[in-house]
């Protein structure tokens, strides 16, 4: 059985950070909804409240009754986290007098204490409030304090209880994976034994328990990472059942059909190409809202799949490489309302398909499904491939998707990515593309007026895509990108850089 942290989200920006430092201590965890806990299994070996956007003192604040959780498991609350446990255990939360952004040092540590071992004792640590504690409960020992801030850390004397006013996911604060290591391993008595290999072995075992020795899967495969990646997995635990499928629905980079293919052809898996284009460009017909085109193009995809899974006889999975973000985005504290954005492969499949859903990657961030792919041998080459979104070209083609612009999109970004290659920036960004823009401006070639179309360079440096920087690309790089593109791509007269980062960005424009 497999040990695990549940992180409990109260809304907050860095909730998906805890759970990143936490696995990388090769330690389990899972984020939930604070309003959406699971049951609690004997596999559960702590908990950690997140922080939130909201304040405590708010009639309607994100509230949890953690005293059955408190009495079980070992607890670590983070800034709202920890408010929310000093409120309700009879301590007070007031409006900071000093508000405390950004970094800070601890001027007070109390060393004996497990959750603050070895921290140093002027430890720079990351704030991010505009409450304090300002009264605990006579049961809670103030174990950490900045010269602003009394109650930077405390401990509920008698109970495995914590309280950080501080992020200690954030990589601002010096000592804070160290901090979670003392809670995870000295409180919650972790093992650390979660690692790629450990998932390949418990995931191809549960994939044989969950799929059986006769059933067929048929997965969708697009060339990147968590496709392959999940391929490989499924393979390995069913062999010649497992049958794959790449569409190509018009939206794809240019001559990707055909190198997805090739690059297959050589790693055992049986694959066949399904040509759609014609299907997904009818149903972008007139769609101009980013989340009805996602929807089409889902629709789609489900209907591609459930025509190709009648020609294959004991069908009866559909395997999917959805990876743990695309979960996370797509289930919010406040309800599906606060999603912010829908994914083609998350939500189910509708009740006229008969197929079940099998994502042996949901659990992973992106980073931990390249570190499984090079465990299993995959190719370098695949592996170190750009995230390319679901939807492909249709979200980075603003407004209605046509053919011809699709024709535009795939020539600019084509050279866009082969002088990124050849420059040897492609490996130093995270993500990058070409985005075309609902806009038309004049400009001259030749002697000749043109009034034609604009597109935009995108390009990211980031860890998981749930933070991202947009990459500090040499101006003659982009100099050179932007000349060629005006040059050789037939209706484009201007081009421009995305200088946006993520938060409040996202990394596409839709």
């Amino acid at each position: 059985m497999q040990e695990k942290i549940l992180i409990l989200d109260f809304g907050s920006q860095y909730t998906q950070l805890i759970a990143r430092r936490v696995r990388e201590l090769n330690v389990y965890c899972e984020i939930h909804p604070y309003n959406k806990i699971p049951d609690l299994g004997s596999d559960i070996k702590g908990f950690i409240f997140s922080g939130s956007p909201h304040s405590v003192r708010e009639e309607q604040a994100p509230d949890v009754d953690f005293k059955a959780i408190q009495e079980r498991f070992p607890l670590l609350g983070v800034c709202y986290g920890a408010q929310m446990i000093a409120q309700k255990s009879g301590g007070n939360v007031m409006p900071s007098k000093i508000r405390e952004y950004g970094r800070a040092n601890l001027n007070f540590v109390k060393h004996e204490d497990p959750l603050l071992a070895a921290v140093s004792p002027d430890s720079q640590v990351w704030m991010s409030h505009g409450d304090t504690i300002s009264e605990v409960p006579e049961n809670f020992e103030i174990i950490a304090s900045t010269e602003s801030v009394r109650v930077a850390a405390f401990h509920v004397k008698g109970t495995r209880t914590y309280g950080i006013q501080f992020h200690p996911e954030v990589t601002h604060s010096v000592d804070g994976k160290h901090l979670l290591y003392n809670f995870l391993v000295n409180i919650c008595g972790c093992s650390q034994n979660w690692t790629p290999d450990s998932f390949i072995d418990s995931t191809i075992a549960s994939l044989k328990q969950t799929i059986g020795t006769s059933d067929k899967v048929i997965l969708g495969l697009s060339g990147g990472v968590d496709s392959t990646v999940a391929a490989v997995l499924l393979h390995k635990a069913i062999g010649a059942n497992l049958h794959c499928i790449f569409v190509d629905n018009g939206l794809l980079r240019r001559n990707e059909f055909e190198e997805v293919l090739e690059s297959y052809q050589h790693m055992g898996l049986n694959v066949k190409g399904v040509d759609a284009k014609q299907k997904f460009y009818d149903a972008l017909s007139g769609l101009s809202d980013p989340e009805k085109k996602r929807k089409a193009i889902g629709k789609v995809f489900v209907d591609v799949f459930d025509e190709a899974s009648h020609s294959i006889e004991d069908a009866k999975w559909l395997g999917q490489g959805t990876i743990y973000p695309d979960v996370i985005e797509s289930v919010s504290v406040k309800g599906p309302s606060a999603t912010i954005k829908s994914h083609h492969n998350v939500g189910g499949l509708p009740d006229y398909m008969k197929l079940k859903v099998v994502e042996p990657l949901n659990t992973l961030f992106k980073d931990e499904v390249r570190r499984v792919g090079k465990t299993l041998g995959i190719d370098p080459k695949l592996l170190g491939r750009h995230p390319f979104p679901g939807p492909g070209l249709a979200i980075r083609i603003l407004g209605e998707v046509t053919p011809e612009k699709v024709a535009i999109l795939q020539e600019a970004d084509a050279i866009y990515i082969n002088n990124l290659k050849t420059s040897g920036w492609y490996d130093k960004v995270w993500q990058a593309g070409v985005i075309f823009l609902p806009v038309q401006s004049v400009g001259v070639m030749g002697d000749e007026r043109t009034y034609e179309n604009v597109v935009c360079l995108r390009a990211v440096e980031s860890v998981d895509g749930m933070t991202a920087d947009w990459s500090h690309l040499p101006y003659e790089l982009l100099a050179k990108t932007s000349n060629e593109i005006i040059n050789q791509v037939k209706g484009v007269n201007r081009v421009v850089y995305d200088i946006s980062s993520k938060p409040p960005a996202t990394i596409e424009w839709e």
